[in-house]
């Protein structure tokens, strides 16, 4: 019978004990996942070099380490302080594997997995390398955060998931090209609150690819908008550091989209909402976005019938919808829910008044909606095609989301799913789009 080989790593750890607490970790990741740990270079498939960087002799310490495990075994991954000081250890020493930063455990455990896979494991090897999905081959949901920092009087999220919990931005960039690795063309990028990606660890920097990457919104678009698919962003909180991910959209690095919820217009009910409460700098906010990216497209959501909503202040919320012109918009009647600081408010709305205000809002937004779409007819775009019926396809453009917003019909044409085709549009309703592929 063959022997199987059992994966081995030789691991060296440098500096103070915070440094050693790291090596810790990383070690006890390790043999949980059966790997053998080696004080051979020579035995050793790979070795780790866990550095130090507080100062020069330090530096040059960790350096000369490296060198040497590159040297007796020539498979080198680092990790530590010295790896968290921009390209000194790739300048030094371009054959190392892989670099990351301190306190790096899962940015480490995704570079050995890279060049030293684990063996055969009965329960996981089952699992595809993107994981198990609901969604359809070709669009795929990334989460990158958990919790919210927020307490909005209509929601109670923090109570139920709790406070920010953003994942590591190696983790979340793993994910994103194991799924694109895969053949998944569009990446939608989910969570509570994703503007606040990295708040709640102050935008530590993480590692991607050997090299440092904030843990931060703009910075995770940009590089997600390198993976060659799709990147599209959701449940964006209306926070001024918005702004810097529109010109990545201009660029062509994302799509030209945003579900941005503004939940209303008035600033009495935004701050009975405990939301930002300044339409006006809303309205200025998307007059800018739209002249950084013209193509962008803005979806919205809004809740009518909020308890103490006056006629005036949802005329006020009318005229909002109405100088905005959201692309997408959704709208709810205000409904309470068990545990909501809103329910203690007073002058809650007749429902048949929430029925009516809702019908307005809805009325107008299809006009605008209408409008809107019937100007990009003649205009060619690219479309995913989403599935196909005897008919024809049904496709999606870079303005649709998946399920919430609009389709593009493409009838006679029987397209593979997953497939990305340019086509021109010829007709148009209140929501959705017909086209015609061209070759």
């Amino acid at each position: 019978m063959k022997k199987i080989h059992t994966p081995s790593i030789g691991f060296v750890s440098l500096g103070c004990p915070k440094a050693a607490s790291d090596s810790e970790l990383i070690l006890t990741r390790m043999r949980a996942e059966g790997y053998v740990i080696t004080g051979s270079y020579k035995e050793a498939d790979l070795v780790v070099v866990n550095t130090c960087g507080f100062i020069d002799s330090a530096v040059a310490e960790s350096l000369e380490a490296i060198g040497e495990a590159l040297q007796e075994n020539g498979k080198v991954i680092v990790t530590g302080c010295l790896g968290a000081k921009g390209d000194v250890v790739k300048n030094a020493h371009p054959k190392v594997l892989a670099v990351t930063g301190p306190h790096a455990t899962d940015e480490v455990m995704e570079a050995v997995h890279r060049h030293l896979p684990r063996l055969h494991d009965a329960y996981s090897d089952l699992v595809p390398a993107q994981g198990i999905r609901l969604t359809p081959s070709h669009f795929a949901y990334v989460k990158i955060s958990e919790g919210c920092n927020h307490s909005c009087t209509f929601c109670i999220i923090p109570s139920l998931r709790g406070g920010l919990v953003s994942r590591s931005v190696g983790e979340v960039m793993q994910e994103a090209q194991s799924l694109v690795d895969a053949g998944v063309k569009e990446l939608l990028v989910i969570s509570q609150d994703t503007s606040a990606y990295g708040v709640d660890v102050k935008y530590r920097t993480g590692f991607w690819g050997g090299r440092p990457l904030k843990t931060r919104l703009t910075e995770l678009a940009d590089s997600l908008g390198d993976l060659g698919a799709w990147v599209r962003l959701h449940y964006v909180y209306p926070y001024p550091s918005v702004d810097e991910v529109i010109p990545l959209m201009a660029e062509g690095k994302i799509l030209p989209y945003l579900d941005i919820p503004f939940q209303h217009a008035n600033e009495r009910i935004l701050k009975l909402m405990k939301r930002p409460a300044s339409s006006e700098n809303v309205l200025k906010r998307i007059q800018h976005w739209r002249s950084v990216c013209p193509d962008i497209t803005l979806r919205s959501t809004f809740i009518v019938g909020f308890p103490g909503e006056t006629e005036e202040e949802f005329e006020e919320l009318l005229d909002f919808i109405e100088e905005a012109q959201l692309d997408r918009v959704g709208a709810f009647k205000y409904s309470p829910v068990e545990g909501a600081a809103a329910n203690a408010l007073p002058d809650h709305i007749d429902p048949d008044v929430q029925e009516d205000r809702l019908a307005q809002l809805m009325y107008l937004q299809e006009e605008i909606s209408a409008e809107k779409l019937a100007k990009k007819i003649g205009r060619t775009m690219q479309v995913l095609v989403d599935d196909v019926d005897e008919e024809g396809s049904v496709a999606r453009s870079a303005a649709d989301a998946p399920e919430i917003d609009g389709l593009v019909y493409i009838n006679g044409e029987q397209l593979a799913v997953g497939e990305f085709v340019t086509v021109r549009i010829t007709d148009s309703d209140e929501h959705d789009l017909w086209g015609e592929v061209i070759n």
